[in-house]
């Protein structure tokens, strides 16, 4: 453990800056409720019962309650058929109370997740996946109406912590459709020069070190060394990962893909896991319903 006097790195507490962004949403929420007599409502669909799909979902709905959003909650059986899927996206779609819509991913393996999340109204979209929402991310002078959560999460963390990214050279690790594109498109959108960096690059340490940004969201535990981060860089880490703990009540403890001690000597911020990401994956889903909720009954 790297003791106090080791650490340079400012370290980003993700869990403060999410209740923040939840008390002004539920200051605005307050507002929509008074003046208009509506609030926002989220449906969230979850197909099976994976745990961490279910404890997800869980704590979106805690969240929802907390702010004053309205939960419509969707449990479907594991065989459900992906025609009975789409035709309660359709539902959900048609009923005016709801705003945002989330299928909790993945999938049964009989299902097509593309299909299915295309047919989320794009105004309903609060998860940013649906192909127009990315396209338009991709396009340069265009906005999408929602922005995915857990990308957005990472710049705010950023913004919030007094971090520009105009004019850095940001490295993202992992090239996935939830985190790992998205979050690069958005970098492009504020101005940072932007490389990716996946498991066919021949040698991503060299890459890692030119970066004023890394985020990192490859899914390998511990992946990036101490050795790897520039003096003073702002270090995102989007993995959660378990690894074996004995010490632990259930046996594994959550790292993230960041070497996280060795890297607080080195960073100038860095987000812990748990605790740094996660809690503004959930915030900013709640500011998409907001903002779908307002765009309608503001009409």
């Amino acid at each position: 453990m790297a003791s106090p006097s080791d650490r340079k790195a400012t370290i980003i507490d993700g869990k403060a800056i999410a209740q923040t962004i939840r008390s002004e949403i539920a200051d605005e929420v307050r507002h929509l409720s008074q003046k208009y007599g509506k609030v926002p409502g989220l449906a969230v669909v979850i197909v099976g019962n994976r745990k961490d799909s279910l404890s997800y979902v869980g704590m979106k709905r805690k969240a929802c309650a907390e702010v004053g959003i309205r939960s419509f909650d969707m449990n479907l059986p594991e065989e459900v058929l992906e025609s009975e899927l789409i035709s309660k996206v359709h539902e959900l779609n048609a009923n005016p109370d709801v705003h945002g819509i989330l299928v909790q991913l993945p999938l049964p393996k009989h299902i097509n997740e593309e299909k299915v999340l295309g047919e989320i109204s794009l105004e309903k979209d609060v998860d940013g996946f649906h192909p127009l929402n990315i396209g338009k991310l991709a396009m340069k002078g265009r906005e999408p109406l929602f922005q995915p959560c857990t990308p957005k999460g990472c710049l705010e963390l950023l913004s919030r912590s007094g971090v520009s990214v105009k004019g850095k050279n940001a490295v993202v690790v992992g090239r996935s459709n939830i985190v790992g594109l998205p979050v690069s498109l958005l970098l492009l959108k504020a101005d940072a020069t932007v490389t990716i960096v996946h498991s066919r690059t021949p040698d991503p340490e060299r890459l890692v070190r030119e970066a004023d940004i890394v985020i990192a969201a490859a899914g390998q535990a511990m992946m990036i060394k101490g050795s790897w981060i520039k003096p003073g860089a702002a270090v995102i880490d989007v993995g959660t990962n378990a690894v074996d703990d004995p010490t632990k009540r259930s046996g594994y403890r959550l790292v993230g893909d960041v070497d996280f001690e060795a890297a607080c000597r080195v960073a100038g911020w860095i987000t812990p896991v748990p605790g740094g990401v996660g809690p503004m994956t959930v915030a900013m889903l709640l500011r998409n319903t907001l903002d779908g909720a307002k765009r309608v009954i503001e009409e």
